[in-house]
């Protein structure tokens, strides 16, 4: 048998455990495949047998089962955060069922060819835990923010990552990136929260003192109030990514605020460069961030204002933010990810 793509799952192929003698080809390899037949009384053909190919071009690329942004709970918090090797895993298997998963399938195999969030996912929880033993005093969110501001947003042929169809990927696919395991460990800064910086973030949600109560029991009594800020909004968290979908398209500003602490092992010094989205001007202050040691923390702000006549209303765009440390050694990069929305009323006739 030979199993071709349809075109929404493009030309990437998955290792499935056939219960016949089978081949699992691309579209556009389908296609051509297809042309072959109807032009040819006579088609004849082979399938080869299995080898692993190492070094393949273009990778990584994201899969077309991978969830895709925005987040449409909080668009304000950039979804999915991270990528990392989630198709055709080699995995320890089950002795009770069979490859496929099918009852009539009696084989059984010590590993199988896994596909999905749920191979991508281990790969990430183990980085983390490296993370940890290697950096033992640091919070969930800055292993989090280490492993999402040194990802890789091109493949091994330096071009930008692709999806399944070989079209140009967005952080709407990938997040930050593919994961870089060691770049991780040493970051150079780290976008940190805490406690409070959740609480808050719950409070520009629009959860009540009530509520909040609820996610701080074991943290005392169990009487405890969280103080909601006067004024914060959900783009506020210190994130390692900066979303802000509802810009104004008459140029108004909208800044946000990031604070970043470093983790090198002295004074260092970082400079801002940014990539604008497209239609929207981006200015961050300061540009440069001088740290004296490590453990200091700097703040900074980013202000996104939309250019008159350079841009799609309610098209989401994306561009980055790269903080250098100037010795090539340390790249903190964060997405951008901005939407201008019209904000004026459409009146409607029905006379």
């Amino acid at each position: 048998m030979v199993l071709a793509n349809d075109e929404a799952s493009g030309n990437e192929v998955i290792a499935d455990a056939h219960v016949l003698p089978a081949t699992h080809i691309t579209y556009a390899d389908g296609v051509t495949l297809l042309a072959y037949l109807k032009a040819t009384r006579l088609a004849s053909g082979y399938i080869t047998v299995p080898y692993t190919a190492l070094d393949a071009k273009p990778a990584p690329f994201m899969a077309a089962f991978s969830s895709q942004g925005p987040n449409t709970v909080t668009p304000e918090i950039l979804k999915p955060d991270i990528t990392a090797p989630g198709v055709s895993i080699l995995a320890a298997f089950t002795g009770e069922a069979g490859p496929t998963g099918l009852a009539f399938d009696d084989r059984r195999v010590l590993f199988n060819a896994e596909s999905g969030t749920s191979m991508s996912c281990p790969h990430v929880a183990g980085i983390a835990g490296l993370l940890k033993a290697v950096h033992p005093d640091w919070s969930p969110a800055a292993i989090k923010s280490a492993i999402m501001t040194t990802a890789r947003v091109q493949d091994n042929m330096r071009k930008p990552m692709s999806n399944s169809s070989f079209l140009r990927a967005t952080p709407f696919g990938y997040g930050a990136g593919h994961v870089q395991p060691n770049r991780a460990a040493d970051p150079g800064l780290v976008y940190d929260a805490n406690t409070t910086d959740y609480l808050s973030f719950l409070c520009a949600l629009g959860y009540n003192s009530s509520v909040i109560a609820t996610f701080m029991a074991g943290a005392g009594d169990g009487h405890e109030v969280h103080a909601c800020p006067a004024r914060l909004r959900p783009e506020d968290l210190n994130y390692p990514s900066v979303a802000v979908p509802h810009l104004s398209p008459t140029g108004g500003a909208h800044t946000v605020t990031r604070r970043v602490r470093n983790v090198g092992p002295g004074g260092a010094t970082y400079d801002a460069k940014v990539h604008e989205p497209r239609g929207v001007a981006v200015d961050v202050r300061p540009r440069r961030l001088e740290f004296a040691a490590a453990g200091e923390e700097k703040q900074f702000t980013v202000t996104f204002r939309a250019r008159e006549g350079f841009f799609l209303p309610g098209e989401y765009v994306f561009g980055r933010l790269v903080w250098s440390d100037g010795r090539g050694r340390h790249r903190v990069r964060s997405p951008l990810v901005a939407r201008v929305v019209n904000t004026k009323k459409k009146h409607i006739s029905i006379a």
